[in-house]
C-alpha cells in the first residue's frame, strides 16, 4: 500500500478526485483501482508543518538580543512541529509507520517549496521507505490521471531539495544576524523598533529607497520648446525645431527670437525617412510577467494576482502559477487546437476567431524544450471555462492568460514610424514624427494602452510651401517615477536594472534576479507590513524607517543588488546538481560574520539628519507582540499579533495571506473578539462602526465559503 502526501488539504482532495475514497481524520482512503490495486492512503500538510527551530532552541543565550551573542551560527539546522499543525504532523506520521505501507508517494507543489515542505515531513517521521514524485503542472483529471502513471524516480527531484534547504538556512542565518544587529545598533541611537533585515529584502528595499531620494533631491527646472505648424502644397503638420539632436532650451528669450525669425518664412522638405518596425506577439506568461502585466492594467498588488492565480489552479482552469518559463514543450503545444476550439465557442473570445495560424507547434518563440525547466508558461487549460461564470478578479487574470495564448497564434504587428525634417529659410531645422499601423496583427487581441497613431501627410524632398504659425511652449523638467508594484516585481526579476521593451522580454525569461518567482511577491508584501513602504494609487513610497535603515547599511554587501542576484544563480545552480550547497552555506556564514561587523564599523559615523527617527518607535508592546489568537482560516496554521493586524505565522513561509485588520470601518478590534471570531466564527456586537455618515452596531462572522469577513447585524 501507498501513502501519498499532498502540500495542502485542497490539494490533496483534488488529487485524490479521479478515485473512490473514503473520508478519515486528516486523510481519504482511496480504494483499490487499476492504478492503486491495493489500495492507498491520500493525506497533506498544512503548508509547512515544520519550522526552523528558534535561536534559543540551540543555545539558551542566544534568546536575548545582545551584540556580544553575534553573529548566530547553528552547527547543524533543526527543525521541530508547528504547535497549532502537531496533530496533522502526527496523522501524516501515523500513516507513513504503518507496516502495510511500503512506498510514499511526494505530491507536494510541483517546486522548491513543495520539494521541502514533504521532504522534511518524512525526514522528520523517521521513516526509510521507497519515494516516487508526482510531479505536474496543472490539475486536470487528465493531468493528475498522466502524472501517475509516470512517477519520477526519487532522486530525480532531490538537488531541488537541497537547494530549497540551503535557501532556507541562508536566508536564517543572514535574516537572524543583520536584523539583529541593526535593531540593537539603532536603538541605542534612540529607535525602539524592529529592523528586519535579509537576503532579499534588503537589496530590493534599498532600490526604493534609491528612487526616492531621487525623486526628493530632483529640483525642477524650466525648459522652452518652439513648435511651427508648416503648410506645403495644401498639406498641413507640425514640427519641434532642434539644433544638434537637441529641442531644449533653457532661455526663453531665445526661443522667442527663434518664433520670430520663423514667423510667415518659407520652409522646404528637406529629408523623409520612413522605417518599418514588426513587433512579435508577447512571449507567453511567466508568474513575474503576469504579475507586472496585472498590476498596470488592474493595479492589482503582485501578491493579490498570485492569490487569484493560486485559484484558477486549483480549479484546474490554468497551469501551475510559479512558473518562471514563458515557453511549453511540444506536447504542451499539441494540446492547443483542443483548447482553442473550445475557447472559440465563448462569447468572451468569439470575435477573435478564426485565427491567423492553427498552430504554433514548430514556432520557437513559444516551443522550447530546453528553456522548459521546472514547469512551463501559465496557459488555461483543456478544462476551458467560461469567464463570465468566475469572479470578476479571476475573469481579469484568467483573460490576460487566455489573450497572451490566443495572441501567439496571430501575425506581427506592423508599424511605420516616419520623420520628416524641414528647413525653414534654409537655418532653422524642425523635426516631425509620425505612427501608422500597417498591420494590426495580434493587436486585435492584446490593445495596448497607448497613444493613438500620428499621420503625416504624404510629403517628398525638396516640396516648398511656408510657416502659418510658430508657438513657444513653456515646460519643466520632471522628477523619475515612483514605482509600482508591477514595476518592482520587474526591477527585481531583472536584479535593479530597469529595462523596457524587448530587452526586458528577454530578461523577463530568465531565472537570475532578486527572489524567485514564487517569493517576489510576499517579499514586497512583508516590506509593507514592515512599515518600510507604502503603496498610494499604486504608487511605492519608501517611509522613514526604510529610510534609516538603509542609510545605516550604507554601500554594504548587504544592500547588494548584485550579490544577491549571484546567489540566487549559486541556488540554482545547486537545484540543477551543478553547485555544492555545503560550500555555499560555508559563504553564507562567512557573510553573516561580515554583515554584524560591518555594522559595527559604520554604526560609528552614522548620520541621520532630516529623517523623523523620533516617530520610529514599535507601536504593539512586547506582551502582545506576537503572542498566538487562534487558527488560520485559510490555512490552519496559528494566527499572530503583528502590530497594526492580525496575521498568519505562515506567510514568510507558505506565503499565506490571512490577515485580520486591527481597526475595521474606524472601530478598533479587541483580541478578545478576534479570538472568538477564530474560534467561533463570530464576534460579539460590536458597536460604532463608521461608513461615511452612517453608524451602526454588528457582529464579524467567518464567512466559510467567501472566505471573507462579513457583518452580521443585529435586530435592533
Amino acid at each position: 500500500m501507498k501513502v501519498i502526501i499532498a502540500e495542502k488539504p485542497d490539494q490533496g482532495v483534488t488529487l485524490a478526485s479521479i478515485f473512490s475514497t473514503k473520508k478519515k481524520q486528516g486523510y481519504l482512503e482511496i480504494l483499490p483501482n487499476e492504478l492503486f490495486p491495493k489500495g492507498a492512503y491520500m493525506t497533506w500538510a498544512v503548508g509547512h508543518l515544520l519550522q526552523l527551530a528558534p535561536p534559543e532552541r540551540y543555545r539558551p543565550e542566544w534568546k536575548q538580543w545582545k551584540l556580544e551573542t553575534l553573529p548566530i551560527i547553528p552547527d547543524r539546522f533543526q527543525y521541530e512541529v508547528e504547535k497549532a499543525k502537531a496533530k496533522q504532523f502526527h496523522i501524516v506520521q501515523e500513516l507513513l509507520r504503518k507496516p502495510e505501507v511500503t512506498e510514499i508517494i511526494h505530491a507536494g507543489d510541483a517546486g522548491r517549496e513543495g520539494e521541502l515542505i514533504v521532504r522534511n515531513i518524512i525526514q522528520r517521521s523517521g521513516v526509510k521507505k521507497p519515494m516516487k514524485r508526482l510531479w505536474i503542472s496543472s490539475l486536470t483529471p487528465k493531468a493528475i490521471e498522466a502524472g501517475f502513471r509516470a512517477l519520477l524516480e526519487e532522486k530525480a527531484t532531490r538537488p531541488l531539495y537541497e537547494e530549497a534547504y540551503a535557501r532556507a538556512c541562508a536566508d536564517w542565518i543572514v535574516g537572524m544576524n543583520a536584523s539583529r544587529v541593526y535593531s540593537i545598533l539603532l536603538k541605542q541611537k534612540g529607535m525602539n523598533d524592529v529592523f528586519s533585515a535579509g537576503r532579499v529584502q534588503t537589496p530590493t528595499l534599498a532600490l526604493i529607497v534609491k528612487r526616492e531620494k531621487e525623486i526628493e533631491q530632483f529640483r525642477p527646472e524650466p525648459f522652452w520648446e518652439v513648435f511651427a505648424t508648416f503648410a506645403i502644397n495644401g498639406k498641413q503638420y507640425e514640427g519641434k525645431w532642434v539644433k544638434d539632436g537637441e529641442s531644449r532650451v533653457n532661455e526663453q528669450q531665445l526661443t522667442e527670437k527663434i518664433a520670430l525669425f520663423c514667423e510667415q518664412k518659407q520652409a522646404e522638405v528637406l529629408d523623409v525617412k520612413t522605417e518599418r518596425k514588426v513587433f512579435p506577439p508577447p512571449l507567453l506568461f511567466n508568474l513575474s510577467s503576469l504579475q507586472a502585466t496585472a498590476n498596470k492594467w488592474y493595479q492589482f498588488s503582485p501578491q493579490k494576482t498570485l492569490d487569484i492565480l493560486q485559484k484558477l489552479y486549483q480549479k484546474g482552469i490554468v497551469s501551475y502559477p510559479r512558473s518562471d518559463s514563458t515557453y511549453v514543450t511540444k506536447g504542451e503545444a499539441e494540446t492547443f487546437p483542443d483548447i482553442l476550439q473550445k475557447l472559440s465557442q465563448l462569447p468572451a473570445y468569439k470575435s477573435f476567431f478564426p485565427l491567423s495560424t492553427t498552430t504554433i507547434l514548430h514556432n520557437k518563440r513559444y516551443v522550447n524544450e530546453k528553456k522548459v525547466t521546472d514547469h512551463y508558461a501559465i496557459i488555461p487549460t483543456e478544462q476551458v471555462v467560461d469567464p463570465d461564470k468566475l469572479s470578476v478578479d479571476e475573469r481579469h487574470i484568467y483573460d490576460l492568460v487566455v489573450k497572451r495564448l490566443l495572441a501567439a497564434h496571430y501575425d506581427d504587428a506592423i508599424f511605420d514610424y516616419t520623420t520628416v525634417t524641414t528647413l525653414v529659410d534654409g537655418r532653422a531645422t524642425f523635426l516631425s514624427k509620425g505612427k501608422q499601423q500597417i498591420q494590426e496583427g495580434w493587436r486585435k487581441v492584446i490593445a495596448l494602452r497607448e497613444e493613438d497613431d500620428v499621420l503625416l501627410p504624404p510629403l517628398t524632398e525638396k516640396e516648398q510651401g511656408q510657416v502659418v504659425d510658430v508657438r513657444v511652449k513653456e515646460s519643466k523638467t520632471q522628477p523619475p517615477k515612483r514605482y509600482t508594484e508591477g514595476q518592482l516585481i520587474t526591477l527585481m526579476k531583472t536584479a535593479g536594472k530597469f529595462l523596457e521593451n524587448e530587452e526586458l522580454e528577454k530578461v523577463l525569461a530568465k531565472t537570475e534576479g532578486l527572489g524567485t518567482e514564487a517569493t517576489r511577491a510576499g517579499i514586497i508584501t512583508m516590506l509593507k507590513e514592515r512599515k518600510y513602504i507604502e503603496v498610494k494609487k499604486n504608487q511605492v513610497y519608501a517611509t522613514d524607517k526604510a529610510k534609516v535603515l538603509i542609510e545605516a547599511i550604507g554601500d554594504k554587501i548587504l544592500a547588494s543588488p548584485e550579490m544577491t542576484a549571484k546567489w540566487e544563480q549559486r541556488l540554482n545552480e545547486i537545484g540543477e546538481g551543478k553547485a555544492s550547497a555545503s560550500s555555499f552555506m560555508e559563504q553564507v556564514k562567512k557573510l553573516a560574520a561580515k554583515i554584524v561587523t560591518d555594522a559595527l564599523e559604520t554604526s560609528k559615523t552614522w548620520d541621520f539628519t532630516g529623517l523623523d527617527t523620533a516617530s520610529i518607535q514599535r507601536t504593539t508592546s512586547k506582551a502582545t507582540l506576537g503572542k498566538p489568537v487562534g487558527t488560520c482560516k485559510y490555512c490552519g496554521g496559528t494566527v499572530l499579533d503583528k502590530g497594526e493586524f492580525y496575521g498568519c505565522a505562515n506567510y514568510a513561509k507558505t506565503k499565506c495571506s490571512f490577515t485580520i485588520s486591527k481597526t475595521i470601518l474606524g472601530k478598533k478590534i479587541s483580541q478578545t473578539n478576534v479570538k472568538k471570531l477564530l474560534q467561533h466564527g463570530k464576534t460579539d456586537i460590536i458597536k460604532g462602526f463608521k461608513k461615511g455618515e452612517k453608524t451602526f452596531d454588528a457582529a464579524l462572522v467567518w464567512d466559510d465559503s467567501q472566505k471573507k469577513i462579513t457583518f452580521s447585524f443585529s435586530k435592533n
